[in-house]
């Protein structure tokens, strides 16, 4: 009987203790939950979900969600339907050509700078490299978006076909005499199908070429001052540098190669020597390529008064949403997430693992002291491209509504100037003249 007395009471210690147990785990809050809509595929998606998983396991208060959701394109348009719908995500990653829509979208998103303010989180935009500072705040440097996968574009060129040409393998061309002069050795020699082509042609010849040679591609400061903005590549550069890439390919030694990525391929597969493309390529090099490969600055006419500039980038930036009841705590999760973003150890391992460039000045010093740069010294060229001056209000960016829709009225015109159907100055106008009434109806819209 004393025996079953000690068990039975031993059994309500037990549960007793449990039920204590129990009682002080039930205690603990759950934790807050965000939803990050991105566009991230394949091998860029899983170094993003490996990011996320990182900052969840390093506390227990938030937890991240991140979810793919197509295109850049269809991410934006998924983001500003499901905020009509009163249920948008606390993160969507958009593309840096949206980001005049996203600022369009009155009561959808709350800017970084007021997030952090708000929720009290130390946030410095100047640890940010200029150039992508300047690409995703106000007027007066007020950041309104997270950067986070930037890029700019580059010279990519075969280091073998250079060679094979008669070339000096280590010295890319500067200059687009230059460029054209290689691609005609190149040509001659047959060391190569095709000299010159590129991808993004619009990203690439139209936005950056502007930056780099301090031209102006739309009034108002290319947008920043105003949605009144007009488009100005028809101006004589812009005529000169289609004039030359019409040149080439009736000459030989240019290949477009179609619009946005499509031309990506035509570098790392060997059929081109030279490629204009973006410097997030280099995993497609490294995957691809069966020959020496080097990266250059992007050409300029260097009689140009002040050429170059820094180039402009390209990627996506991390816009914050609102929704009907969205709490403090949610925003507070949000704001320790893109703290966790930019310190110099994420951040910098996300340059390393993607191509993308380190959008930090303590992500540049972090992969240095790792060694990267000694590993792969190319890497090195466009960040050097993007800080080598001071963005001018030419060289910042551009911040066009329907950016979008606008690059495809350029391709359509630039096409017809490639196939002859029309010179590239009447090319030139028309997008101007077609771009424009873009503009005013995007003005409309927004009411300004």
């Amino acid at each position: 009987m004393k025996r079953i007395r000690c068990l039975w009471l031993y059994g309500v210690v037990l549960a007793a203790a449990v039920g204590l147990q129990a009682a002080a785990g039930s205690a603990q809050p759950a934790p807050v939950q965000v939803a990050f809509w991105h566009a991230m595929r394949g091998p860029l998606g899983e170094v993003l979900e490996g990011i996320v998983a990182g900052f969840n396991a390093s506390q227990s208060q938030y937890r991240v969600n991140a979810t793919f959701k197509g295109s850049y394109a269809e991410t934006m348009v998924a983001a500003i339907a499901a905020f009509r719908a009163g249920n948008a995500p606390h993160i969507v990653q958009v593309f840096e050509v949206g980001t005049a829509t996203m600022m369009a979208a009155r009561g959808a998103i709350k800017p970084v700078y007021a997030l952090m303010a708000e929720t009290e989180t130390p946030f410095d935009p100047s640890h940010y490299i200029p150039a992508v500072q300047a690409y995703y705040t106000t007027a007066d440097g007020r950041m309104l978006s997270m950067p986070f996968n930037s890029s700019t574009p580059v010279l990519w060129y075969n280091k073998d076909a250079f060679r094979t040409a008669g070339l000096s393998p280590e010295q890319p061309p500067r200059t687009w005499a230059e460029v054209r002069e290689a691609a005609r050795r190149i040509r001659a020699t047959n060391a190569a199908p095709c000299g010159l082509s590129t991808a993004w042609p619009t990203w690439v010849h139209f936005e950056n070429f502007g930056a780099i040679h301090d031209v102006p591609f739309a009034t108002r400061a290319n947008g920043f001052e105003g949605t009144d903005a007009e488009l100005l590549i028809n101006a004589p550069l812009y005529v000169r540098h289609l004039e030359t890439l019409v040149a080439m390919q009736r000459e030989g030694t240019f290949k477009y190669g179609g619009r946005d990525a499509a031309g990506d391929a035509l570098g790392p597969s060997g059929e081109c020597a030279m490629l204009t493309a973006s410097s997030a390529l280099f995993a497609r090099y490294q995957r691809e390529a069966r020959f020496a490969w080097g990266v250059g600055f992007l050409p300029y006419y260097d009689d140009v008064p002040g050429a170059p500039k820094n180039s402009i980038i390209g990627g996506a930036s991390l816009w914050v949403m609102t929704a009907p009841r969205r709490s403090r705590e949610e925003y507070q999760a949000v704001a320790a997430f893109f703290r966790y973003l930019s310190s110099p150890e994420v951040a910098a391992k996300w340059h390393m693992d993607t191509g993308y460039l380190p959008i930090t000045f303590g992500a540049i010093e972090r992969a240095r002291a790792l060694g990267y740069y000694e590993r792969h010294p190319w890497a090195e060229i466009p960040i050097r491209q993007l800080t080598r001056t001071q963005p001018t209000v030419n060289s910042k960016g551009l911040r066009l509504g329907n950016l979008p829709e606008i690059r495809t009225i350029l391709y359509e015109e630039i096409e017809k100037a490639l196939q002859g159907q029309q010179t590239p100055k009447a090319a030139l106008d028309a997008a101007v003249r077609r771009g424009n009434e873009v503009l005013r109806q995007f003005q409309r819209t927004v009411g300004q």
